[in-house]
């Protein structure tokens, strides 16, 4: 019973944590540069192990908070696409994110590399 509950924990922390990660790197991304969706995706799925199926819905989100806005762009190669552009108030999520990303990471690696054996 202990461990179901454990591993329910852990699986539910996982989970929330990969949508963080997704969620700052999508920001970082439209930071650097304007993006249509599918390529949003093929970066994702390069560098990430976070699945791709995640992408839209977390744009659509961060669309309706007000972190990114969209507009329609002409394509070579097909019906116009529908670019991504981070707002001011994304940057500003962008770089609390990353403050907490850091503060976490900089806290867990410490705990890694320092912390004693317990024997």
């Amino acid at each position: 019973m202990i461990y179901y509950y454990c591993k329910k924990i852990n699986r539910r922390f996982i989970i929330q944590f990969k949508k963080a990660f997704l969620r700052l790197y999508v920001l970082g991304y439209l930071y650097r540069q304007d993006s249509y969706g599918y390529d949003l995706v093929n970066e994702v799925s390069r560098n990430s192990l976070v699945p791709e199926g995640n992408i839209y819905p977390l744009l659509r989100q961060l669309r309706n908070e007000g972190f990114v806005s969209t507009y329609l762009k002409e394509s070579p190669e097909g019906p116009p696409r529908r670019y991504y552009r981070i707002t001011d108030s994304g940057r500003n999520e962008k770089e609390n994110l990353q403050k907490q990303w850091f503060s976490f990471t900089k806290k867990f690696n410490k705990l890694l590399l320092n912390g004693e054996k317990n024997e």
